[in-house]
C-alpha cells in the first residue's frame, strides 16, 4: 500500500513539474517574441513561413533564425525591402541563449506545418 501511494506520488510530482516546464517555454516565447510582433502588419506566422522559404531545413532554419536574432541586420533579413523601409529592422534580441534556443525550438513547432500533417 505504501509503495502505491509513494509511487503515484513520484509520478504527479514528475508529471506536475513536466507541465511547469513547458508552461516557462511557452511563456518565454509569450513574453518575450508575441509582444514586439503584435501590431506588426506580417504575423509570425507570415515570418516564419518567409523564413522557411529561404532556409528549408530545421537546422538551416534555427541556426539563422538564432544568428539573425543576435545581430539582425538588412543583408540577413528576410523581410521585403518595403517592410524594412517602414518599420526598419528589429533590435537585437535580449534573450541569452539558452532562453533564444528555446524560443526558437518553440516558434518551429507552432508553425511548423510538417507537424499538423501528421
Amino acid at each position: 500500500m505504501i509503495k502505491k501511494t509513494l509511487l503515484i506520488l513520484l509520478l504527479s510530482i514528475t508529471l506536475f513539474s513536466k507541465d511547469k516546464i513547458e508552461e516557462k517555454k511557452e511563456n518565454i516565447f509569450i513574453k518575450k517574441c508575441v509582444p514586439c510582433h503584435e501590431y506588426l502588419p506580417s504575423s509570425l506566422e507570415r515570418m516564419f513561413m518567409s523564413y522557411l522559404k529561404v532556409y528549408s531545413g530545421e537546422k538551416t532554419f534555427k541556426e539563422s533564425l538564432k544568428s539573425f536574432l543576435r545581430d539582425p541586420d538588412e543583408l540577413s533579413s528576410t523581410m521585403s525591402e518595403l517592410f524594412l523601409d517602414r518599420f526598419g529592422v528589429k533590435s537585437k534580441t535580449e534573450l541569452n541563449d539558452q532562453e533564444l534556443e528555446e524560443a526558437v525550438n518553440l516558434y518551429w513547432e507552432m508553425y511548423n506545418i510538417r507537424n499538423k500533417l501528421k
